[in-house]
């Protein structure tokens, strides 16, 4: 029996923090869904369609990844999945308590899907795709932050003109 994992997030943009979670995720896990999750009481920046392609390309070197959305319940995506755990990356202290209230929930809700948290390598600690949007909106460089694609995406949302690179 393989161990499926749900990886979850609104990826509004991917960036290389949620890439370094996914690698290492696939050191525990025999096959990881990523899943964007469809939020309607969140804006995002990038369409739905925008979202899959930016996840296509940037994860197109792994073959036991798959991409996928989301609408309802976490729990019940799993277990339609046949997922055993749920991959969560935390960044600072600050991720924790929300992480924790939301791995309780999810225990409540579904006893035998487990909730897997990763610390994120110190190298993205302080990355946020709502931080490297902010970056990108004003011109900051954000090249080594996001994948080639989503620059290209996020300069293009921004400038209008993504032939700069």
């Amino acid at each position: 029996m393989s161990r499926i994992a749900i990886y979850p997030g609104s990826f509004d943009p991917v960036t290389n923090g949620h890439i370094d979670i996914i690698e290492r995720g696939l050191k525990l896990f025999d096959k990881i869904i990523v899943t964007i999750l469809h939020n309607p009481a969140k804006t995002s920046l990038f369409s739905l369609a925008e979202r899959i392609e930016m996840l296509t390309e940037s994860l197109k070197i792994y073959n036991t990844i798959e991409i996928d959305t989301y609408g309802g319940l976490l729990v019940d995506y799993a277990q339609k999945r046949k997922a055993h755990a749920i991959l969560r990356g935390m960044r600072a202290v600050s991720d924790f308590e929300y992480e924790f209230q939301m791995a309780l929930m999810n225990r409540r809700l579904n006893r035998d899907t487990e909730t897997v948290f990763l610390m994120t390598g110190l190298r993205w600690i302080f990355t946020s795709s709502s931080i490297i949007k902010e970056a990108a909106r004003f011109g900051g460089n954000i090249k080594g932050m996001v994948p080639p694609i989503v620059s290209k995406h996020l300069k293009t949302k921004f400038r209008g003109d993504a032939s700069q690179d």
